[in-house]
């Protein structure tokens, strides 16, 4: 039987496209939401799951990092995918016929400049490709999507405008989870990922930032969020260079872990090609 990878969204999501190259022989199967995605790989319906983290553009995908910590999954793998942008509408319409544009929320985002330039409303829809799906059906010329070129083959949309994207290195970063860590080294350029909370003590956070620094370690990202409905109570996402066998990562964690109150690793991954 073919193995699965689990995305969020609908045949033709830009997670489809990072599934379809970072495990091309595996069959994607898509899932409503980013828990359904999860729940497929710990039920067993699927061997992985292709999530989301950042855009370029846009930033953060802000659900994920609380879904990472307590979905059961590890960090595998990291995948860099160039997001090209288009307006899609039926058959027929040009341009000049749109007068809005749906697409997911982290979508309508990056192309802000061209909604503006052209007078077009942006409407929120579940996903990019779901967005592809409901224009099609609903054969309305004023109304166009923003997804992939691969949305547009799979529901009949002609492409009216092509990468219309902000900047033009738009790129998403995804993750492929799995529920068994991978803590080999796969390669020379290794990333880990964690998650912490510092103990409530005075200059607790720059105290256990110390010892990335003293230990020459690169903290690629750091981000805050509240957990748990607590404006006291926030969590924090890391990324850094290195593998934990490394001497200068083993103590830099070791210095995190003294000024913690919770430490846990999401995963140790090969970094993109993109990185480099």
């Amino acid at each position: 039987m073919t193995a699965r990878i689990a995305f969020q969204g609908e045949p033709g999501a830009y997670s489809h496209q990072a599934c379809h190259d970072a495990r091309p022989q595996m069959e994607a199967l898509a899932c409503a939401t980013f828990e359904d995605a999860i729940d497929a790989v710990r039920d067993g319906r699927a061997e992985m799951a292709m999530l989301p983290v950042e855009n370029s553009t846009y930033g953060r995908v802000a659900d994920i990092h609380h879904l990472l910590p307590d979905s059961g999954l590890h960090i595998v793998e990291e995948a860099f995918v160039r997001v090209h942008i288009n307006l899609l509408g039926v058959k027929g319409a040009t341009l000049a016929d749109v007068k809005s544009a749906m697409s997911h929320t982290v979508l309508l985002g990056q192309c802000r400049g061209f909604l503006r330039e052209h007078g077009l409303q942006g409407v929120i829809g579940a996903d990019t490709a779901g967005s592809a799906q409901i224009v099609a059906e609903r054969g309305d010329k004023a109304q166009a999507a923003l997804a992939s070129e691969l949305a547009g083959e799979i529901y009949g949309l002609d492409v009216l405008a092509r990468h219309i994207e902000d900047h033009d290195r738009n790129t998403t970063r995804f993750l492929l989870m799995s529920p068994e860590a991978n803590m080999t080294r796969r390669a020379d350029h290794m990333m880990t990922s964690f998650v912490f909370r510092v103990r409530n003590i005075p200059a607790a956070l720059y105290k256990a930032m110390g010892g990335f620094a003293t230990n020459g370690v690169n903290m690629t990202k750091l981000e805050s969020y509240m957990v748990g409905g607590s404006f006291t109570a926030t969590q924090f996402y890391a990324d850094i260079e290195g593998h934990p066998e490394d001497a200068p990562v083993q103590r830099a964690l070791e210095e995190l872990a003294y000024f913690c109150s919770e430490l846990r690793v999401l995963g140790t991954y090969p970094a993109d090609r993109a990185r480099d």
